[in-house]
């Protein structure tokens, strides 16, 4: 097996580590913090913006795993010089590139999102992830570097919390039976990618040439409302029915005076006022992961949060 490289140890850092490591890969995580050793995973603390410690740490890997994320109000100034750095590190050791991206680069679309749409967002935040594929797909198309980009819509899942929509704002009420609130119009579909597969998707397409040069969205499940995602839910917490009310945008508005999460989730407001619907049969076509059955994403999820909440308590 291979050696690997993971920076960032987020929810999406930790699980595409931890899997790789399953396979029997030699994985080497890049943190600011690092962190104690686990089986198959080592850590070391380096910040990877500083293109020559990401270099010395990514020596002899054949993939690394751009899984970092600076919080929200950070990115206009901190994902060029972790896009920068990620490249010097892949053009100078060789090893192939899979950067972990989102939607926003699309902007407002009407319609499902394909990988073929323009990456024609406005606003800040779609703007800097548009920027970071842009730049690394130039250097793949020079030859300087081999770069791949799965793309996933909002994580639901294990493990996600403070950043997730379905997360920390929504389930440990849930499981009490209280009434959740959430960003928008809560009847409005909307795509959910579960984190294990987003793991399973960045594993795979580093180990398939084919894949590089190009972004694909990672499997998932058709979309379904936020009240549609409560439902099922609460119903697996045996905790139903459970009210779920959007926030009004006077809420936000005030939110945002004191909070710099909401504040800087106003841009990206529009993904959960109309339809935000991920299409990924491209992807599907073409390799062998597939979005876990909703079943089984809501058990697990319901399962991880049961015991995270005992443990708290």
């Amino acid at each position: 097996m291979s050696s690997q490289v993971v920076i960032g140890f987020g929810p999406a850092g930790a699980a595409t580590a931890r899997l790789l490591a399953e396979k029997g890969h030699s994985v080497r995580v890049i943190t600011r913090s690092g962190r104690t050793p686990e089986p198959g995973i080592e850590h070391v603390k380096a910040d990877a913006a500083d293109g020559r410690s990401l270099i010395e740490a990514a020596r002899g890997a054949t993939a690394i795993h751009h899984c970092a994320a600076p919080p929200l109000h950070r990115w206009a100034t901190e994902w060029a010089p972790l896009t920068a750095a990620a490249c010097a590190a892949a053009e100078e050791t060789g090893a192939v590139l899979v950067m972990l991206g989102n939607l926003y680069g699309y902007g407002p679309v009407d319609g499902p999102m394909t990988e073929e749409l323009p990456l024609a967002a406005t606003g800040t935040k779609g703007r800097v992830r548009a920027r970071a594929w842009e730049h690394a797909r130039s250097l793949h198309e020079q030859g300087r570097i081999k770069a791949v980009e799965v793309r996933a819509c909002d994580f639901f899942g294990p493990t996600v919390t403070d950043g997730g929509h379905l997360a920390g704002r929504v389930m440990p009420a849930l499981l009490r039976g209280r009434a959740v609130s959430t960003l928008g119009d809560p009847s409005v579909p909307h795509s959910w990618t579960y984190l294990p597969d987003v793991a399973e998707a960045m594993v795979e397409v580093a180990g398939e040439e084919r894949a590089w040069g190009r972004a694909w969205h990672c499997p998932t499940q058709p979309p379904l409302s936020v009240r549609e995602m409560v439902d099922l839910l609460a119903a697996e917490a045996g905790t139903s029915p459970v009210a779920v009310r959007g926030l009004p945008p006077a809420v936000l508005g005030l939110g945002a005076l004191f909070s710099p999460l909401l504040r800087e989730l106003k841009e990206v407001r529009y993904q959960f006022d109309r339809p935000f619907v991920v299409d990924s049969r491209a992807y599907e076509a073409e390799f062998t992961t597939r979005a876990t059955p909703l079943e089984e994403q809501v058990k697990a999820t319901v399962d991880w949060w049961r015991k995270r909440e005992g443990a708290a308590r």
